[in-house]
């Protein structure tokens, strides 16, 4: 897991072993025996490895791309839930863990949007209108 999940951010952030090493303080070497899962680095040198990368400390240690449809380690906060059916009358079911991290709860309304090149998003009201107020101010500020 964890050398799978360094190589691949690794190498999706365009960086050397050299690189990698320089920016965390150690030896190419050791990035080297870490990635062929000779060693693994101190839980220090794991923070700084995820911070780096943007992910969380858990998902470079533990995600498993083999049960996220192959898909690598997430950006911290970012999250794949897996895939979902439209049914006949455009329903769709909402995995238990997503309703679980976001607090969604039967009977809970949820506002779509959506962009024509980007897809669709749901949204709990408030963070919607919080956003909507957010962008209505900066286009009064002369900022949008």
């Amino acid at each position: 897991m964890f050398k799978d999940n360094l190589m691949h951010l690794r190498k999706i952030n365009q960086l050397t072993q050299e690189d990698v090493a320089d920016k965390v303080g150690i030896s190419r070497q050791a990035v080297a025996k870490w990635e062929s899962g000779e060693t693994v680095p101190d839980l220090d040198k794991c923070r700084l490895l995820a911070e780096l990368f943007g992910v969380t400390l858990d998902d470079l240690a533990n995600f498993e791309p083999d049960e996220n449809m192959g898909i690598g380690v997430p950006p911290k906060g970012k999250h794949m839930f897996g895939m979902v059916t439209v049914g006949d009358k455009g329903q769709i079911v909402i995995p238990a863990k997503a309703r679980k991290l976001f607090e969604i709860s039967a009977g809970d309304q949820l506002v779509i949007v959506g962009d024509e090149g980007q897809g669709l998003a749901i949204l709990k009201p408030e963070y919607f209108l919080s956003m909507a107020h957010m962008i209505e101010k900066q286009k009064k500020d002369g900022r949008g």
